[in-house]
């Protein structure tokens, strides 16, 4: 390296570094101390638009509040204004915003570097595509001690290491080697804590750090972030789901439409809420205690369709009221797949699985990534064939149909996916996805413009969205369009893959009712797929465990979840974020008599 190249390196660290020492542990003033803090963003068409409302809080060492609300309620703003990232076309105000008791509201962009990763950490969401894709994951844990530290070369390689190996990254010398998409999800998301950790900043900000994750890596994370609070660190947290910071935060504040509308300590806002929308959101959460109650305000609906699927309903309740169990919908027998890898050795990803499902039935599908769940899923739903074994779909084998008798058997098994907008042609409206799914069911002329509106109002959305397109509607709109072009076809049975891993609680709560009213009126048969045991437990009959492969655990859902047989199945329940667990840490004697009259309380 050049003398000129060590002058220009040794100038960026200086620049970098902090003009004050702000790490203060010892001390119980507030690290973060805000005051009526107001955001503007400037759109093009509308001109400003305010998105935070006069927001106010405090962090203390060894202090974590959670952020929580929906999208759109100013979370993710309010963390990314507390490290001066709002961006260009932003306007920030406040009456105070003090970090360790110094004014940073007005700071320059070059003022914030000296500050983040030194003595902030920010940790996203998604660490796929936080961290740089070009780079090797010790490189970019590194970057932070190049800039904030004097540690020479071979100082940082090790202080690298050793800072995977403190979050829990296995093997950490070769994962140090490797790039970002050569991890898993839970690994990404530990590098990236170890990259905003690197500099030993006393504030940690964590954005949704645990969505989508699996229970036990997301369970593994949380006890992370517990440790790193422990240190006397300060922390905030941000989530959508109360169930996830109810075991780590010490104060909770509730967003919503870009205000706090509920702030107290983590016992008053999750055990004696007093604002609508924070009883809204934890009465949301799906359970074994809600199971068979809905989620969400809305009402069930019900139509008076005079159809076949009605009738086949009818006879199925009929003939089971006299003992007479109806026959699988789906039926899967000893099924396995291999596929080749790039190192040309085959793996088995789906191992022996036999399972069955009837008419009316949800049959839920856990188990963390790579355990098979969705390749399952494609060979049932006939997009993938099988290495061995069957797969009989209304008595008739998958291998075994060819041409005309393939095509309608696949018409009655329809998917709906975690990424909808990913399943949709962009360039069509929705009344154009509506309109395709129904010709292939015969469904054409005004008899289609008739039922694309029955669609319409069977999943909640005005008829009006049928002239927009997918990426101008939200998520939860996204996924009951999906819901309606499935039915279009009038199904037998929906594979449901991670159907609500993307979605807010009280949109999620939408859907669960949602796939619930339809279950009802037409008697679909379910494979529900999800990471997420209260969605299974809050909406599935029976339960198929899976890990690498193989089924580990089958039976009704009382006998999994009440009492699980295998260690797999006792160690994944043991992840879910339990707000049971919360209460018996902060509710003393008196306040349980309280909570008592309030009612059960739903967790996951």
């Amino acid at each position: 390296m050049t003398v000129k190249e060590l002058e220009k390196r040794r100038a960026l660290r200086e620049a970098c570094a902090p003009d004050t020492q702000w790490s203060d542990r010892g001390s119980s003033e507030p690290v973060i101390d805000v005051e009526g803090l107001n955001v503007d963003f400037h759109y093009d068409r509308d001109g400003w638009k305010r998105v935070l409302h006069n927001v106010s809080f405090q962090i203390r060492p060894g202090e974590c509040l959670a952020l929580v609300g929906e999208s759109g309620s100013g979370k993710s703003v309010t963390s990314r204004t507390l490290v001066g990232l709002t961006g260009d076309k932003s306007r920030v105000e406040s009456r105070r915003m003090h970090f360790h008791g110094q004014e940073v509201g007005s700071l320059s962009d070059r003022q914030w570097q000296r500050i983040r990763g030194s003595n902030i950490g920010f940790v996203l969401q998604d660490a796929l595509s936080s961290l740089d894709a070009l780079r090797k994951v010790g490189q970019e844990i590194e970057e932070p001690l190049k800039l904030h530290t004097d540690l020479g070369k071979e100082q940082r390689r090790t202080q690298v290491i050793e800072l995977l190996d403190k979050v829990g990254v296995p093997e950490p010398e070769l994962r140090a080697r490797q790039y970002p998409y050569e991890l898993s999800g839970g690994q990404r998301q530990r590098a990236l804590i170890a990259s905003a950790i690197a500099a030993s900043p006393g504030f940690l900000i964590a954005d949704e750090p645990t969505t989508a994750l699996d229970a036990t890596v997301a369970a593994q994370i949380l006890e992370l972030l517990k440790h790193l609070k422990s240190d006397n660190g300060a922390m905030l947290l941000v989530s959508h789901d109360l169930s996830v910071v109810s075991n780590i935060a010490d104060h909770i504040a509730v967003m919503n439409r870009g205000e706090i509308v509920e702030h107290g300590s983590a016992q008053q806002v999750l055990f004696d809420p007093q604002d609508e929308y924070t009883k809204a959101l934890l009465g949301a959460i799906p359970s074994a205690r809600s199971r068979g109650q809905r989620l969400s305000s809305e009402s069930p609906f019900t139509t008076t369709r005079s159809t076949a699927r009605g009738v086949a309903r009818e006879n199925r309740d009929e003939a089971q009221r006299h003992g007479h169990p109806s026959a699988p919908v789906i039926e899967v027998e000893h099924l396995t797949k291999r596929f080749l890898g790039p190192d040309g050795q085959e793996r088995t990803v789906v191992d022996d699985i036999s399972l069955d499902v009837r008419s009316g039935e949800t049959l839920g599908v856990v188990g963390e990534s790579g355990s098979g769940k969705t390749t399952l899923a494609r060979i049932v739903l006939g997009v993938e064939a099988p290495s061995a074994g069957t797969v009989r779909v209304l008595g008739a084998e998958w291998d075994a149909l060819r041409g005309r008798a393939r095509k309608e058997n696949r018409r009655r098994v329809q998917v709906v996916s975690q990424d909808p907008l990913g399943s949709f042609d962009p360039r069509h409206t929705v009344r154009k996805l509506l309109r395709e799914a129904l010709a292939v069911a015969g469904t054409v002329g005004r008899t289609a413009a008739a039922r694309e509106k029955e669609l319409m109002d069977l999943v909640r959305i005005e008829h009006s969205v049928l002239g927009r397109r997918p990426i101008d509607l939200s998520g939860g709109q996204r996924q009951r369009i999906a819901i309606a072009r499935s039915l279009a076809l009038d199904p037998d049975v929906i594979v449901a893959d991670e159907p609500v891993s993307a979605l807010d609680i009280s949109v999620q709560a939408q859907v669960l009712d949602l796939f619930s009213d339809i279950q009802q009126e037409y008697g679909v048969a379910y494979l529900f797929i999800s990471h997420d045991l209260g969605v299974i437990n809050h909406v599935s009959d029976r339960i198929l465990v899976m890990k690498d492969g193989q089924a580990v655990e089958t039976g009704n859902v009382e006998e999994v979840f009440d009492s699980p047989q295998q260690e797999y199945t006792k160690t994944l329940l043991r992840a879910i974020p339990s707000l049971d667990e919360a209460r018996r840490k902060h509710i003393g004697p008196a306040h349980r008599s309280h909570q008592a009259q309030l009612g059960p309380l739903r967790s996951r």
